[in-house]
Protein backbone atom coordinates (compact mmCIF):
# COMPACT_ATOMS: atom_id res chain seq x y z
CA UNK A 1 0.00 0.00 0.00
CA UNK A 2 1.46 2.94 -0.70
CA UNK A 3 2.44 5.94 1.57
CA UNK A 4 -0.32 8.55 0.34
CA UNK A 5 -2.88 5.46 1.25
CA UNK A 6 -1.91 5.52 4.37
CA UNK A 7 -1.76 8.64 5.21
CA UNK A 8 -5.19 9.06 4.34
CA UNK A 9 -6.09 6.23 7.04
CA UNK A 10 -5.18 8.16 9.81
CA UNK A 11 -4.55 6.89 13.10
CA UNK A 12 -7.68 6.06 14.56
CA UNK A 13 -9.34 4.73 10.72
CA UNK A 14 -10.73 1.14 10.22
CA UNK A 15 -13.06 -0.96 8.53
CA UNK A 16 -17.06 -0.31 8.77
CA UNK A 17 -17.68 -3.47 7.01
CA UNK A 18 -21.61 -2.39 5.30
CA UNK A 19 -20.64 -4.51 2.09
CA UNK A 20 -22.99 -7.12 2.31
CA UNK A 21 -26.30 -4.39 2.96
CA UNK A 22 -28.97 -5.64 1.27
CA UNK A 23 -29.44 -5.67 -2.36
CA UNK A 24 -32.02 -3.48 -4.43
CA UNK A 25 -30.01 0.10 -4.47
CA UNK A 26 -31.43 0.92 -7.67
CA UNK A 27 -31.40 4.82 -8.03
CA UNK A 28 -35.40 4.89 -8.49
CA UNK A 29 -35.37 2.90 -5.51
CA UNK A 30 -37.18 4.47 -1.92
CA UNK A 31 -35.02 7.08 0.08
CA UNK A 32 -35.35 4.69 2.93
CA UNK A 33 -32.95 2.26 1.14
CA UNK A 34 -30.10 2.90 3.81
CA UNK A 35 -32.43 2.95 6.82
CA UNK A 36 -33.20 -0.67 6.64
CA UNK A 37 -30.07 -2.75 7.09
CA UNK A 38 -30.90 -5.81 8.73
CA UNK A 39 -30.84 -6.08 13.15
CA UNK A 40 -27.67 -8.46 12.73
CA UNK A 41 -25.43 -5.90 10.86
CA UNK A 42 -26.31 -3.54 13.88
CA UNK A 43 -25.07 -6.08 15.98
CA UNK A 44 -22.09 -6.07 14.00
CA UNK A 45 -21.10 -2.77 14.03
CA UNK A 46 -21.24 -2.65 17.92
CA UNK A 47 -18.64 -5.48 18.22
CA UNK A 48 -16.34 -3.23 15.45
CA UNK A 49 -14.17 -1.97 17.97
CA UNK A 50 -12.73 0.80 15.94
CA UNK A 51 -16.00 1.97 14.65
CA UNK A 52 -16.75 2.35 18.29
CA UNK A 53 -13.76 3.73 19.27
CA UNK A 54 -13.65 6.00 16.70
CA UNK A 55 -17.24 7.36 17.22
CA UNK A 56 -16.63 7.24 21.28
CA UNK A 57 -13.73 9.73 21.10
CA UNK A 58 -15.61 12.19 18.99
CA UNK A 59 -18.51 12.08 20.85
CA UNK A 60 -16.70 12.66 24.04
CA UNK A 61 -15.06 15.50 22.76
CA UNK A 62 -17.75 16.88 20.99
CA UNK A 63 -20.69 16.67 23.10
CA UNK A 64 -20.46 18.95 26.12
CA UNK A 65 -22.03 18.40 29.60
CA UNK A 66 -25.42 20.01 29.36
CA UNK A 67 -25.79 19.43 26.00
CA UNK A 68 -29.03 18.83 23.80
CA UNK A 69 -28.34 15.74 21.08
CA UNK A 70 -30.15 14.55 18.44
CA UNK A 71 -29.10 11.57 16.09
CA UNK A 72 -30.64 10.46 13.09
CA UNK A 73 -30.57 7.11 12.29
CA UNK A 74 -30.47 5.59 15.86
CA UNK A 75 -29.90 1.63 15.32
CA UNK A 76 -29.77 0.56 18.52
CA UNK A 77 -28.56 3.77 20.33
CA UNK A 78 -25.08 2.89 20.93
CA UNK A 79 -23.69 6.35 19.09
CA UNK A 80 -27.06 8.48 21.60
CA UNK A 81 -25.84 5.87 24.86
CA UNK A 82 -22.59 8.02 24.24
CA UNK A 83 -23.80 10.87 24.05
CA UNK A 84 -25.84 10.77 27.02
CA UNK A 85 -23.00 10.11 28.93
CA UNK A 86 -22.56 14.08 29.17
CA UNK A 87 -25.56 15.43 27.52
CA UNK A 88 -29.01 16.68 29.59
CA UNK A 89 -31.11 15.37 26.72
CA UNK A 90 -30.56 12.84 23.60
CA UNK A 91 -33.36 12.22 20.84
CA UNK A 92 -32.50 9.22 18.90
CA UNK A 93 -34.46 9.25 15.97
CA UNK A 94 -34.98 5.51 14.06
CA UNK A 95 -37.30 4.71 11.54
CA UNK A 96 -36.75 1.06 11.25
CA UNK A 97 -39.86 -0.27 14.08
CA UNK A 98 -37.57 -3.82 14.59
CA UNK A 99 -34.10 -1.19 15.62
CA UNK A 100 -36.80 1.42 17.25
CA UNK A 101 -37.73 -2.03 19.78
CA UNK A 102 -33.70 -3.09 20.01
CA UNK A 103 -32.81 0.44 21.23
CA UNK A 104 -35.70 0.81 23.60
CA UNK A 105 -34.82 -2.78 24.89
CA UNK A 106 -30.65 -1.89 25.05
CA UNK A 107 -30.44 1.95 26.14
CA UNK A 108 -32.32 1.10 29.70
CA UNK A 109 -29.76 -1.86 30.41
CA UNK A 110 -27.17 1.21 30.60
CA UNK A 111 -26.54 3.74 32.97
CA UNK A 112 -27.49 7.27 31.06
CA UNK A 113 -30.10 5.58 28.80
CA UNK A 114 -32.46 7.09 30.55
CA UNK A 115 -31.85 10.20 29.17
CA UNK A 116 -32.29 8.66 25.59
CA UNK A 117 -35.84 9.26 24.03
CA UNK A 118 -36.17 7.29 20.75
CA UNK A 119 -38.22 8.70 18.48
CA UNK A 120 -39.95 6.80 15.85
CA UNK A 121 -39.81 8.73 13.18
CA UNK A 122 -38.33 9.36 9.76
CA UNK A 123 -34.77 11.09 9.64
CA UNK A 124 -36.14 13.21 6.54
CA UNK A 125 -38.79 14.74 8.33
CA UNK A 126 -37.87 14.68 12.31
CA UNK A 127 -37.39 18.04 14.30
CA UNK A 128 -36.43 18.02 18.00
CA UNK A 129 -38.86 19.99 19.70
CA UNK A 130 -36.06 22.51 20.69
CA UNK A 131 -32.55 23.58 19.19
CA UNK A 132 -29.89 21.22 19.73
CA UNK A 133 -26.03 21.62 20.02
CA UNK A 134 -24.77 18.39 18.04
CA UNK A 135 -26.55 15.96 15.45
CA UNK A 136 -24.59 12.39 15.16
CA UNK A 137 -25.61 10.66 11.92
CA UNK A 138 -24.50 7.93 10.70
CA UNK A 139 -25.67 7.01 7.22
CA UNK A 140 -22.11 6.34 5.86
CA UNK A 141 -21.26 4.21 2.80
CA UNK A 142 -18.21 4.49 0.70
CA UNK A 143 -18.10 7.11 -1.83
CA UNK A 144 -20.91 8.42 0.31
CA UNK A 145 -23.08 6.15 -1.97
CA UNK A 146 -26.14 4.06 -1.41
CA UNK A 147 -26.71 5.30 2.58
CA UNK A 148 -28.69 9.00 2.61
CA UNK A 149 -26.23 10.77 4.44
CA UNK A 150 -25.97 13.93 2.19
CA UNK A 151 -29.64 13.76 1.79
CA UNK A 152 -30.54 13.08 5.56
CA UNK A 153 -28.05 16.21 6.78
CA UNK A 154 -29.44 19.13 3.80
CA UNK A 155 -32.69 18.65 4.83
CA UNK A 156 -32.54 18.95 8.17
CA UNK A 157 -30.39 21.94 8.06
CA UNK A 158 -33.09 23.40 5.83
CA UNK A 159 -35.88 22.29 8.23
CA UNK A 160 -33.64 23.70 11.53
CA UNK A 161 -33.08 26.75 9.90
CA UNK A 162 -36.84 27.35 9.19
CA UNK A 163 -38.05 26.16 12.54
CA UNK A 164 -35.03 27.79 14.45
CA UNK A 165 -32.60 29.96 12.28
CA UNK A 166 -28.89 30.34 13.22
CA UNK A 167 -26.47 28.72 14.47
CA UNK A 168 -26.84 25.42 13.36
CA UNK A 169 -25.86 22.85 15.61
CA UNK A 170 -22.20 20.94 15.07
CA UNK A 171 -22.30 17.74 12.98
CA UNK A 172 -20.86 14.19 13.99
CA UNK A 173 -19.11 13.23 11.15
CA UNK A 174 -17.91 17.07 11.00
CA UNK A 175 -17.03 16.10 7.29
CA UNK A 176 -15.59 13.46 5.10
CA UNK A 177 -13.01 13.27 2.20
CA UNK A 178 -13.11 10.93 -1.30
CA UNK A 179 -10.04 9.89 -2.89
CA UNK A 180 -9.71 6.84 -5.55
CA UNK A 181 -6.90 5.39 -7.09
CA UNK A 182 -6.44 3.05 -10.20
CA UNK A 183 -5.55 -0.55 -9.77
CA UNK A 184 -4.46 -3.75 -11.67
CA UNK A 185 -7.01 -6.19 -9.91
CA UNK A 186 -6.99 -9.75 -10.06
CA UNK A 187 -10.56 -11.12 -11.28
CA UNK A 188 -9.64 -14.59 -11.53
CA UNK A 189 -11.33 -17.29 -9.13
CA UNK A 190 -10.26 -20.60 -9.37
CA UNK A 191 -10.22 -20.34 -13.27
CA UNK A 192 -13.30 -17.95 -13.20
CA UNK A 193 -12.69 -15.04 -14.59
CA UNK A 194 -15.27 -12.44 -12.70
CA UNK A 195 -14.98 -8.70 -13.29
CA UNK A 196 -17.06 -8.07 -10.06
CA UNK A 197 -17.69 -5.45 -7.30
CA UNK A 198 -15.18 -6.38 -4.30
CA UNK A 199 -14.60 -4.55 -0.68
CA UNK A 200 -11.87 -4.48 0.56
CA UNK A 201 -10.48 -4.26 4.18
CA UNK A 202 -8.02 -0.67 4.80
CA UNK A 203 -4.28 -1.31 6.20
CA UNK A 204 -4.73 -5.02 5.04
CA UNK A 205 -2.32 -6.05 1.82
CA UNK A 206 -4.88 -7.52 -0.44
CA UNK A 207 -3.48 -9.97 -2.83
CA UNK A 208 -4.29 -9.62 -6.48
CA UNK A 209 -4.26 -5.98 -6.23
CA UNK A 210 -1.60 -3.90 -7.49
CA UNK A 211 -1.61 -0.04 -7.18
CA UNK A 212 -0.83 1.92 -10.47
CA UNK A 213 -0.94 5.32 -8.37
CA UNK A 214 -1.62 7.11 -5.31
CA UNK A 215 -4.88 8.30 -4.54
CA UNK A 216 -6.43 11.85 -5.54
CA UNK A 217 -8.43 13.46 -3.54
CA UNK A 218 -12.03 13.89 -5.62
CA UNK A 219 -14.18 15.51 -3.30
CA UNK A 220 -13.96 17.11 0.11
CA UNK A 221 -17.43 17.24 2.36
CA UNK A 222 -18.13 19.77 5.07
CA UNK A 223 -21.11 18.90 6.80
CA UNK A 224 -21.04 22.68 8.11
CA UNK A 225 -21.48 23.95 4.77
CA UNK A 226 -23.97 23.14 1.78
CA UNK A 227 -23.20 19.90 0.25
CA UNK A 228 -24.32 18.98 -3.15
CA UNK A 229 -25.40 15.39 -3.86
CA UNK A 230 -23.47 15.70 -7.51
CA UNK A 231 -20.35 14.47 -7.85
CA UNK A 232 -18.28 15.33 -10.85
CA UNK A 233 -14.55 14.35 -11.24
CA UNK A 234 -11.99 14.61 -13.84
CA UNK A 235 -8.29 14.25 -12.82
CA UNK A 236 -4.97 13.44 -14.19
CA UNK A 237 -3.07 10.15 -12.37
CA UNK A 238 0.57 9.64 -13.34
CA UNK A 239 1.19 6.01 -13.45
CA UNK A 240 4.12 4.55 -11.08
CA UNK A 241 4.43 1.32 -13.06
CA UNK A 242 3.37 -0.70 -15.79
CA UNK A 243 -0.06 -2.73 -15.84
CA UNK A 244 -3.91 -3.28 -16.93
CA UNK A 245 -5.52 -0.71 -15.41
CA UNK A 246 -8.76 -2.57 -14.99
CA UNK A 247 -10.63 -0.78 -11.49
CA UNK A 248 -10.80 1.96 -9.41
CA UNK A 249 -10.74 1.52 -5.92
CA UNK A 250 -12.78 4.19 -3.95
CA UNK A 251 -11.51 5.34 -0.47
CA UNK A 252 -13.63 7.15 2.34
CA UNK A 253 -12.36 8.61 5.00
CA UNK A 254 -15.04 10.45 7.35
CA UNK A 255 -13.71 13.15 9.64
CA UNK A 256 -15.34 12.75 12.93
CA UNK A 257 -14.00 15.41 14.87
CA UNK A 258 -11.95 17.82 14.72
CA UNK A 259 -9.32 18.85 17.67
CA UNK A 260 -7.97 22.12 17.26
CA UNK A 261 -5.47 22.18 20.16
CA UNK A 262 -3.98 18.66 18.64
CA UNK A 263 -3.75 19.81 15.40
CA UNK A 264 -5.55 16.61 14.64
CA UNK A 265 -8.87 14.92 13.65
CA UNK A 266 -10.82 11.49 15.12
CA UNK A 267 -10.93 9.71 12.05
CA UNK A 268 -12.84 6.43 10.54
CA UNK A 269 -12.60 5.10 7.14
CA UNK A 270 -15.10 3.12 5.61
CA UNK A 271 -13.75 -0.14 3.66
CA UNK A 272 -12.61 0.29 0.38
CA UNK A 273 -15.07 -0.50 -2.53
CA UNK A 274 -13.24 -1.96 -5.79
CA UNK A 275 -15.11 -1.38 -9.16
CA UNK A 276 -14.13 -2.43 -12.41
CA UNK A 277 -13.90 -0.33 -15.21
CA UNK A 278 -15.64 -1.60 -18.16
CA UNK A 279 -12.90 -1.28 -20.95
CA UNK A 280 -9.56 -1.71 -19.11
CA UNK A 281 -6.45 0.16 -20.92
CA UNK A 282 -2.94 -1.21 -21.06
CA UNK A 283 -0.34 1.46 -20.03
CA UNK A 284 3.40 1.93 -19.02
CA UNK A 285 4.69 4.13 -15.87
CA UNK A 286 4.99 7.74 -16.67
CA UNK A 287 2.37 7.76 -18.67
CA UNK A 288 -1.01 10.11 -17.68
CA UNK A 289 -4.12 8.23 -17.24
CA UNK A 290 -7.40 10.58 -17.06
CA UNK A 291 -10.33 9.62 -15.22
CA UNK A 292 -13.48 10.59 -15.47
CA UNK A 293 -16.88 9.98 -13.83
CA UNK A 294 -19.77 10.85 -11.98
CA UNK A 295 -22.69 10.16 -9.57
CA UNK A 296 -24.84 11.18 -7.13
CA UNK A 297 -24.77 10.86 -3.75
CA UNK A 298 -27.07 8.24 -1.73
CA UNK A 299 -27.24 6.92 -5.52
CA UNK A 300 -26.39 3.08 -6.45
CA UNK A 301 -23.06 1.25 -6.92
CA UNK A 302 -24.48 0.49 -10.84
CA UNK A 303 -25.02 4.21 -10.99
CA UNK A 304 -21.59 5.42 -10.13
CA UNK A 305 -19.47 1.92 -11.78
CA UNK A 306 -21.23 2.81 -15.37
CA UNK A 307 -20.07 6.77 -15.57
CA UNK A 308 -16.42 5.48 -15.53
CA UNK A 309 -13.84 6.16 -17.70
CA UNK A 310 -10.23 5.79 -17.91
CA UNK A 311 -7.64 7.17 -21.40
CA UNK A 312 -3.76 6.55 -21.26
CA UNK A 313 -1.71 9.35 -23.30
CA UNK A 314 1.84 8.05 -23.31
CA UNK A 315 4.27 9.76 -21.86
CA UNK A 316 5.12 13.08 -23.35
CA UNK A 317 2.14 13.53 -25.49
CA UNK A 318 -0.44 15.96 -25.05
Amino acid sequence: MTETTTKLQGTLAAPADKSNAPAGDDETGSHYLGQFIPLHYHHNMLMDEHRMGAFKAAIDHVVFDGARVLELGGGTGVLSCFAASRASKVWCVEFNPELVAEARRLLPLNRDGHKVEVVHADAFDYLPPEPVDVVICEMLHVGMLREKQVEVIEAFKERYRRRFGGPQPVFIPAAAILAVQPLQQAYDFFGFHAPIIQFQQPQVIQAGTIELAAPAVYSIMDMSQPVSRDIRWKGTFVLERDGTVNALRFVTKNILAVVPRQSATIDWIISYLVLPLGEPVEAKAGDALQVTFSYLAGGSIRSLEKNMRAVVKAAGKG
